[in-house]
């Protein structure tokens, strides 16, 4: 009997492929209560294939337990090991200690704040080899700027609803509704800035039943907004006699770009009138008046020397978790594709509207606003992705 002839067998191979990590520290920037993920959307980057680790009571501010996410599939750590993480999504300016902590190449998600940004901080990313992006500056194929845009019109619909609750408080404001009651003046509503948020805003005061003013010097802008908006909106270009009537006679103003009012426009505003800057980027159109930052304070904080009249900025932080929900609808599938691709550089590269936002990249400052801002030297991030 001849002894068995040995055959050849295909075997399975494995190639073994490590788990990306993105973390999810706290917010400590007393200006920013918003939170970039809700559980839902942890839990869709867990099934993709990331390891998600949230720093424990993250998300208190939009009111959610660690256990939510934990049923999820997140797991919950200590800070250090949510700065540890490949990526990490942290949306106020990076802190010097948190900087430290991150480890070295890793990509932070986050939003610019050029004026908030911290020289030492900056730096430390540029040491550790740090590719920061600025969430609200990428942009899509049509040039749009999602992030941004979806924030800025929790902005302006926030403004509203918060301008409303506060007209109608019987002890702290006038007790009165916006508009639609037979028989009564509706409120006035002045909004300048046809962009975004100045759009979102005048929209939810029309269906309040307000009578609104909407200031631009865009001609475009306004067209479209009175295309959108219908034609109860009232639009003007800023002519300076006209936007004085108007300021003179509203119940809410919401300044949607960095246009300075200033202190005599103030003085001729109703006492109690509601006041609102949208402004981006910490730009105040309201310079001689005490701000209120609705992520830290009340909004019910008064001073008594303002004279009746505040500005309320920060709008958004005061509706965090509808932040949480509009974020995690716009990362999901921006992750989805870094997930496939095979590391930072392709991903950038296949991906140049991600690109337009990133400014700090494997060493180099790549943001010249941010460059000028913090006087250190910056490069365009097109030729090191062409290296």
């Amino acid at each position: 009997m001849s002894a068995p002839t040995p055959l050849e067998q295909l075997l399975a191979v494995s190639v073994s492929k490590r788990t990306v990590s993105i973390g999810l520290p706290a917010s400590t920037d007393p200006s920013e209560r918003r939170f970039p993920l809700t559980p839902e959307g942890a839990g869709l980057l867990a099934e993709m294939g990331y390891k998600v680790i949230m720093e424990s009571e993250a998300a208190r501010e939009i009111h959610y337990a660690d256990s939510a996410y934990v049923r999820q599939g997140v797991t919950v750590a200590d800070r250090a090991q949510a700065l540890r993480a490949d990526v990490v999504l942290h949306l106020p300016p990076i802190s010097v200690a948190d900087a430290r902590r991150m480890r070295r190449g890793a990509m932070l998600l986050t939003l610019l704040h050029p004026l908030r940004q911290n020289v030492a901080a900056v730096k430390l990313l540029l040491d550790n080899g740090i590719t920061a992006v600025a969430l609200d500056h990428i942009t899509d194929a049509a040039g749009h700027r999602p992030f941004a845009d979806i924030l800025h019109e929790i902005d302006g619909r926030a403004s509203i609803a918060l301008a409303s609750a506060l007209l109608a408080d019987a002890v702290e404001g006038k007790g009165i509704l916006l508009g639609g009651i037979p028989g009564i003046v509706p409120c006035e509503v002045t909004v300048i800035g046809a962009d975004i948020a100045g759009c979102a805003a005048a929209r939810a005061a029309v269906g309040a039943g307000a009578t609104v003013r909407i200031f631009d010097n865009d001609i475009y802008r306004l067209r479209t907004a009175m295309a959108d908006l219908g034609p109860g909106i009232i639009a003007s270009a800023m002519h300076p006699r006209v936007l004085e009537n108007a300021l003179r006679t509203a119940d809410i103003v919401i300044a949607d770009e960095a246009v300075e009012i200033t202190p005599d426009l103030v003085d001729v505003m109703k006492r109690g009138v509601i006041i609102f800057d949208l402004a981006a980027d910490g730009r105040s159109s309201f310079p001689s008046l005490y701000q209120v930052d609705l992520a830290a304070a009340s909004a019910r904080d008064t001073l008594p020397e303002s004279g009746g009249r505040l500005c309320y900025i920060n709008g958004g932080s005061a509706v965090p978790r509808t932040a949480a929900m509009a974020l995690s609808n716009t990362l999901r599938p921006m992750l989805e594709t870094l997930l496939r691709c095979d590391g930072t550089s392709n991903f950038l590269k296949l991906n140049p509207g991600v690109a337009s936002g990133v400014y700090t990249y494997r060493g180099r400052l790549v943001n010249a606003r941010l460059a000028r801002r913090l006087k250190l030297r910056m490069i365009d991030i097109a030729i090191l992705l062409s290296c």
